[in-house]
Parts: structure tokens; C-alpha cells; sequence
């Protein structure tokens, strides 16, 4: 690290710097501490582990990390389609606003925009993402065995309620 350019201690013994560390030492001390230094700095140190000093002599076993040898895949993601939804959001907001205060009838809401990383059901024809479809495919599956049930029906109930138009079924007897 420094030159081998003498250091006067106290004014009556010289000092010479280490080469592998930087230190001075005097030149005996200087002979016997460098092997031991460069033997020293040559070890490349484990890090250490206060987890498991602290759980070494208890009944506490540690718990392996498993790294996981499946990689999700990315989605694509669709940020311009969210924008563009937001968007004519807020644009039907403001006409509906308008027409409250000019005294109109409303104008009919924007029609809903499908996601595309949702999953739709084939029995109820209901969308969800992928977690919640894998359960409620099983849930309306075991349903639709137990009752007739008409997916173009059902079909017909979402399409009115996108409308705004709550459709009544006649009830049964």
C-alpha cells in the first residue's frame, strides 16, 4: 500500500510499512508479521451466521428457503387499454354530470371493457382472475349438476345488467 520509506517513532526507532496490510511495524516485528498477514488476507472469510449460532443446542430445526425451479411467466402488460378505460371513464362521468345539471335524461354508461387476463367461466359465463377461476370453476361445475342451468340465459342476465336493466326471473312455486 505505501512505499518502504522509513517512519520515526518516538525519535529513536525506525518504522517500516507492511506491504500486504499497510501497518508499521518495527524491522524484527516486521519479519514475523509479515507471513503471518499475508497468510491472513489470503483467506476469503465465511459469513457469519447469528441465525444459526442463535438455534445451535435447541429443538428449533431451521427452515430451508426452496428456491423455486418454475419461473411464472410475465404478462404482457396492458397498461394502455386500463388508460384508455380510465379515460372514457372519466369522460362519461363528465357528460352524466352535465346532464344532471341541464336537466337531461342520462346518457347510457360505457360499456365494460374485458380483461384479458381473465379467465370466464363456461357454465355461468362470469369472468376471474386465474386463482379465483380455478375455484369458482369447481364451485359452479358441482352447481350446474345440481340444477339445470342455461348458459345463453345467463348470458342474457349479465348483458342487461351491463345495460343498467336489472332483469327479474319469475319465481318458482
Amino acid at each position: 500500500m505505501a512505499g518502504t520509506e522509513p517512519f520515526l517513532a518516538d525519535g529513536n526507532q525506525e518504522l517500516f510499512p507492511c506491504e500486504v496490510c499497510g501497518r508499521r511495524f518495527a524491522a524484527d516485528v516486521l519479519e514475523r508479521h509479515g507471513p503471518i498477514c499475508r497468510k491472513l488476507f489470503n483467506k476469503k472469510r465465511k459469513p457469519f451466521n447469528s441465525l444459526k449460532q442463535r438455534l445451535q443446542g435447541t429443538d428449533i430445526v431451521t427452515v430451508r428457503k426452496t428456491t423455486h425451479s418454475q419461473h411464472q411467466p410475465v404478462r404482457k402488460s396492458n397498461w394502455r387499454q386500463q388508460h384508455e378505460d380510465f379515460i372514457n371513464a372519466i369522460r362519461s362521468a363528465k357528460q352524466c354530470t352535465l346532464a344532471i345539471k341541464e336537466g337531461r335524461p342520462l346518457p347510457p354508461p360505457p360499456p365494460p371493457s374485458i380483461n384479458p387476463d381473465y379467465i370466464q367461466c363456461p357454465y355461468c359465463m362470469r369472468r376471474f382472475n386465474e386463482t379465483a377461476a380455478t375455484r369458482h370453476i369447481n364451485f359452479c361445475k358441482d352447481q350446474s349438476s345440481r340444477k339445470v342451468f342455461d348458459p345463453a340465459q345467463t348470458a342474457a342476465k349479465l348483458a342487461s345488467r351491463a345495460q343498467g336493466r336489472v332483469q327479474v326471473s319469475p319465481k318458482k312455486e
